[in-house]
């Protein structure tokens, strides 16, 4: 799969039916519209494209991260390129792009750079200046510039439909097993193993600590069943997310502890995929009694394993 990470560099492009939306979770709907087109491609022998924006419309307008990233951009290629997609114009929402008028931004980047020859959108697809455009908007110049468009309806599980501010809510109240529904995978967060202060280690429960990314919506904190994926290897572990009330006041972070491992991971990268919340994070009355309750932590953990 072919990369385009800016607008400018989005030439020599091959005609193809491409997937619009912004694609911020590749969850199930998602990933239903982008198979349709990588199918259709096929059907046509031209190329599947997917047109997504790297950053949050939302965002640029409030001037920070009022929307959360549910993946990391390289998890969302990677799971872009999973499903067939020969192209991924990935690009950031600029200033320029809010501005473009509907007929410019079909003009200018689905046609002209993209070779746009068939669109799948979702029901509630917007684009263009003050989100002006619509699939109706798109069927019209389609019929008049010789492209077609294929308007998909939501995808819904158990009465709702499928989406990403669904999704969010879920990762934020800790329903991680609703969220696996939704998203079609579990939910996980990676990133590289750094040095804490080694207090599990001293109480005889050593854990990897991850920084969390403040870019990206995040658990509640408390426990967690989860597993730890490292080099390839899926491990069975339990995750504390949290700001670790009991011993002090730090940043929110997550530590695992990984069972039956004694590797050193510091410095490595790993990630955490979230099965189940057991409790809220609190604060005990000292670190005897945290240390027992991380026992009863890890024997829930171990038994819903079946460790």
């Amino acid at each position: 799969m072919k990369i385009f990470s800016h607008i400018e560099e989005i030439q020599n492009v091959e005609p193809c039916c491409i997937a619009l939306g912004n694609f911020d979770g590749v969850h199930v709907g998602h990933q239903a519209l982008i198979m349709k087109t990588v199918e259709r491609a096929k059907e046509r022998e031209m190329k599947s494209g997917v047109f997504s924006f790297s950053t949050h419309p939302k965002n640029l307008f409030a001037g920070k991260n009022v929307v959360k990233n549910i993946i990391y951009q390289e998890e969302k290629a990677a799971l872009i390129e999973k499903l067939g997609v020969d192209y991924l114009f990935n690009v950031p929402f600029t200033r320029m792009v809010a501005q473009m008028e509907p007929l410019e931004f079909i003009d200018d980047l689905l046609l002209k750079r993209m070779q746009m020859k068939e669109a799948f959108c979702g029901f509630n697809y917007r684009f263009g200046y003050k989100a002006a455009g619509n699939p109706e908007i798109l069927r019209q110049e389609g019929q008049e510039k010789g492209f077609s468009v294929n308007e998909i309806p939501p995808v819904t599980i158990d009465g709702d439909v499928v989406s990403s501010t669904l999704i969010r809510g879920l990762i934020k109240a800790g329903e991680m097993e609703e969220c696996e529904k939704y998203l079609g995978r579990r939910y996980s967060i990676g990133g590289e193993v750094v040095v804490g202060n080694k207090l599990g280690r001293t109480i005889g429960f050593p854990t990897s600590n991850i920084m969390i990314d403040e870019t990206m919506v995040t658990p509640p904190n408390g426990v967690y069943i989860t597993y730890c994926i490292y080099n390839g290897q899926k491990y069975p572990s339990v995750t504390n997310v949290g700001v670790k009330p009991t011993i002090g006041t730090f940043k929110k972070n997550m530590e695992t502890h990984i069972f039956h491992f004694d590797k050193e991971l510091y410095g490595k990268k790993i990630r955490v995929e979230f099965l189940k919340m057991t409790r809220d994070e609190v604060k005990f009355s000292g670190v005897e009694e945290l240390a027992a309750q991380i026992v009863k932590d890890c024997e829930t953990a171990k038994a819903y394993h079946g460790i």
